[in-house]
């Protein structure tokens, strides 16, 4: 296989394994519904806990996160070198980019999907593992406080490239994680408005 059609392949197979439905699949399997005609109509994990069940949801996020760790780990590392001079960082924090647009535009669902975050967050564990866990943090923090899903998420995927830079991750890689976690925030924009609004849907699962 030619160098050029490796590169190619490899971000095919990326975007392939982020498209896999896995809310889609288990809400069917499990209760015979279409997750994206439920609830708030999105194919994540967040919907997949409202619509279907705690376990359920934590299959599909487990499940979702997988997809972007293995693909900036094991599949990565398998395809790589190509023989043409493309840097090890900027080839991950393309696949990374590649699984994430799988699960946002999946072309098993018509090239729509979720927002992203699980699938990001599988691809922060592979390659900015110690810039997750201030993320982490701060998602927790403003979940607890807000009970908004949303609202945490956006915060933590707004923080997260700068805390990456402060860490002082390789450039590449923190440019990729501005592009994915800007994809992200921008799934989330339906969200953003309601939250404006007041109109945001709570989830609660800490009692206070």
């Amino acid at each position: 296989m030619g160098p050029i059609l490796a590169l190619a392949g490899s971000l095919i197979l990326a975007y392939l394994i982020g498209s896999i439905p896995t809310s889609f699949i288990l809400a069917r399997r499990l209760k015979g519904i279409d997750i994206r005609q439920v609830g708030s109509g999105n194919a994540g994990a967040t919907n997949v806990l409202r619509s279907v069940g705690k376990l359920p949801a934590l299959i599909t996020l487990v499940l979702d996160l997988l997809k972007g760790l293995i693909v900036v780990t094991f599949v990565a590392d398998y395809f790589y070198p190509f023989g043409i001079d493309l840097q090890h960082d900027f080839y991950r924090g393309l696949m990374g980019l590649a699984v994430v647009c799988g699960h946002v535009w999946s072309v098993f669902l018509k090239f729509k999907g979720g927002k992203g975050v699980a699938t990001t967050l599988g691809v922060a564990v592979g390659l900015t593992p110690f810039a997750l866990i201030p993320a982490a943090i701060i998602w927790f923090i403003v979940f607890y406080i807000t009970n908004y899903v949303s609202l945490a998420s956006i915060m933590a995927l707004l923080l997260f490239p700068p805390i990456a830079c402060v860490l002082k991750y390789p450039f590449y890689t923190i440019l990729f994680s501005v592009a994915i976690c800007s994809l992200s925030i921008y799934k989330h924009r339906d969200n953003i408005r309601r939250l404006v609004r007041g109109e945001e849907s709570k989830t609660h699962i800490f009692k206070k």
